[in-house]
């Protein structure tokens, strides 16, 4: 990232995740609740596994942040793992003499998880350090720090949201509104964040069998960022366009095989004269328009002042019930793969995360573009450049 960073750290069955953010002006105001709201929206969905009924992620916030507002400088969070508790003599920070014989090692390796390549790549006998880190567990920071993304674009009307396209074979045949979106992500209660109830139950009963068979079932979830300016990005250099930027964000979230931007996938396939945009001028809003928006909002690397559409492609995740074959990593001899109590279903989840990476990357992108050390200099940049487009 440019202006805006931040990493996470920390293990799946460790004492907490942590997450670390750098570069958000000061003077933003922080509304936590907004922010643990989304901590609980990634853990709900039909289809979630056990462990999502003993976490109740919530920040703790270390630094950065005093009376309820940044203060420019880096700001550190925390969210516990309950789960510590029963494994801090599996996984203890500092050895002790004994330790060996509360080792949960796991020499099994799941085929489509990071197991075995990353045994390979660290030289380890045992993939449980692999596993932990690789852990989807580690998505909760990324959604908290994402969470303070979303705070700096609302300041500036933007909004970031998800909804389910796909679960298994049963998929959403039409497009969603912006409205239905919103709706569908303040809705608690929807099981799979569907906006067609039909469809939905259609997803749920996909669910049903892929645990009756004791697999798994991916899907595809869309993020759409409503309200963003054009001018976001560049063409000028390949690592500056916003599209190939976003693309990686989305990509890199666990289980993620593919980035669709627009309707990417079926322009592949199509005649430009179906697929591009045509241009307008609204002369109310003095704005250039589009009358379609296959572009996803984004066009040669730049946001064009369309909705920001993007969707992931969530391969099944790798740990099942009925385990498929494996090879041990000790005894190289043929083996069934190990089994992590797991979910059956994380869609709607990966949406959350979906939300949080692209709000990181569209804010990195917008404080590149109006940069401000406090909140009101960037209100100014802003402010100066709606007037340039209102006089283009």
């Amino acid at each position: 990232m440019g202006r805006l960073k931040f990493v996470t750290a920390g293990e799946s069955h460790g004492s907490g995740i942590v997450a670390w953010l750098s570069g958000l002006p000061a003077d933003l105001r922080v509304d936590i609740e907004r922010i643990n709201l989304d901590l609980r929206r990634r853990q709900l969905g039909y289809g979630r596994g056990g462990r999502q009924k003993i976490e109740r992620d919530a920040i703790d916030l270390l630094a950065g942040v005093r009376h309820g507002r940044t203060i420019g400088a880096p700001i550190a969070l925390r969210l516990e793992n309950r789960e510590w508790e029963k494994w801090k003599q599996a996984l203890p920070v500092e050895d002790f003499e004994g330790a060996e014989e509360f080792r949960r090692r796991l020499t099994a390796p799941r085929p489509g998880h990071a197991d075995l390549a990353g045994a390979l790549k660290f030289n380890w006998h045992d993939a449980r350090y692999v596993l932990e880190r690789a852990s989807a567990r580690e998505t909760a920071a990324r959604t908290a720090a994402g969470g303070f993304a979303k705070l700096l674009l609302a300041e500036f009307g933007i909004g970031i949201v998800s909804h389910v396209v796909a679960v298994g074979h049963a998929r959403l045949a039409r497009a969603a509104t912006w409205a239905e979106i919103q709706a569908v992500c303040a809705n608690l209660e929807s099981p799979l964040r569907c906006v067609d109830a039909e469809t939905e139950a259609r997803m749920k009963a996909e669910v049903d069998a892929a645990l009756r068979a004791g697999s798994s079932v991916g899907g595809i979830f869309e993020v759409v960022a409503h309200g963003v300016p054009p001018g976001l990005g560049s063409h000028a250099q390949w690592e500056e366009k916003l599209d190939g930027r976003l693309a990686q964000a989305v990509m890199s979230i666990q289980a993620v095989k593919a980035v669709e931007i627009g309707s990417g996938v079926e322009n592949a396939v199509s005649y430009g004269s179906e697929v591009q945009d045509p241009i307008a001028y609204d002369s109310a809003r003095r704005r250039f328009i589009r009358a379609s928006n296959h572009a996803g909002g984004l066009e040669g690397g730049i946001t064009n002042g369309e909705d920001v559409v993007l969707r992931g492609y969530l391969k099944p995740i790798s740990t099942l019930r009925r385990p498929l074959p494996t090879a041990d990593l000790g005894s190289k001899q043929a083996i069934e793969a190990a089994y992590e109590r797991s979910d059956v279903c994380v869609v709607p989840a990966g949406g959350v995360v979906g939300e949080a990476m692209v709000a990181l990357t569209l804010a990195d992108a917008f404080l590149e573009k109006f940069g401000g050390d406090s909140i009101e200099e960037t209100r100014r940049n802003f402010l100066g450049y709606q007037r340039q487009l209102d006089e283009f």
